[in-house]
């Protein structure tokens, strides 16, 4: 950028950052400790001019902008902490308060295609037997706020709000059939009826419910929810982590199509899958 030009641009930036915090000259010449004429002859239209690296940052600081911000060097004002803090946040994952962040993070997504790969089967495809089987350690009003957000997010999807594709590991359906690994000491008449719910919805509600089936024993992935093209959550337990940056968001994105493309079972395939895995156990 010339010279002149980015002596413009400061002089906007920097009449546009002490118009929004309502500050004088008088009073940013005081916080950057020097004359109320300097800050004035950086305003001054007609003969625009740069300051000293100090003054720059000492404004910045004043005003609570980047220098970079103030020089033309980034569109993003926030200072680079400030920047971190935004575009990255851990929310709480406690089971009986995550409901409710989940169901948020879902409505700020209307419209927008939402890609997801779960820890085990999708809470929003489980029914009400099984999330009563992974709520019983907890109080009974738990399982009931796990079973309210389930039905709100499965008329959410039914309501055609926004296109679902989700992406899990073929084991865990397996698992589920067999009632082996975190499935072991669900009775049968739950995991039958939980298949051949899983079957429906994916028949009925296809194309808008798109479920992929991966082999984790040739890709891995942790579990990943992008809502829309401003938001990414990965869960790590007791916190999600959640991404707000464009280039992060696009990498988690990347990574999610890269499951759809291995994946060992498409959509449209799943419910009969999921048949033979149901007549396979002799129900």
């Amino acid at each position: 950028m010339d010279k002149r030009d980015r002596a413009i641009l400061f002089r906007e930036r920097l009449s546009e950052a002490m118009a929004h915090l309502g500050m004088s000259r008088s009073a940013l010449a005081r916080q950057t400790n020097v004359d109320r004429s300097t800050i004035g002859q950086l305003l001054k239209d007609t003969l625009p001019r740069l300051p000293n690296a100090q003054l720059a940052a000492d404004a910045a600081s004043a005003l609570g902008v980047s220098v970079d911000w103030l020089l033309g060097l980034t569109d993003r004002p926030e200072r680079p902490g400030d920047i971190l803090a935004s575009s990255l946040a851990l929310s709480p994952a406690e089971r009986s308060a995550a409901d409710a962040q989940i169901l948020d993070w879902h409505r700020e997504a209307a419209g927008y295609k939402i890609r997801h790969v779960p820890a085990t089967i999708p809470d929003m495809l489980k029914t009400e037997a099984m999330l009563r089987w992974e709520y019983s350690s907890f109080f009974e009003h738990a399982s009931v706020q796990a079973i309210d957000a389930m039905q709100e997010l499965m008329s959410w999807l039914r309501d055609g709000q926004s296109d679902y594709e989700i992406a899990m590991p073929i084991h865990e359906l397996k698992a589920c059939a067999s009632g082996s690994a975190y499935y072991e000491g669900v009775s049968a008449r739950i995991r039958h009826e939980q298949l051949v719910s899983i079957a429906r919805s994916c028949e009925e509600i296809y194309p808008r419910l798109r479920l992929f089936l991966f082999d984790a024993r040739q890709i891995f992935s942790a579990p990943v929810t992008i809502l829309g093209p401003k938001l990414a959550v990965i869960y790590i337990g007791e916190f999600y982590l959640a991404f707000r940056e464009s280039s992060r968001i696009a990498s988690l994105t990347s990574h999610f199509d890269h499951l759809v493309r291995e994946a060992c079972v498409d959509p449209r395939e799943v419910p009969g899958y999921i048949d033979g895995l149901i007549a396979a156990e002799g129900w």
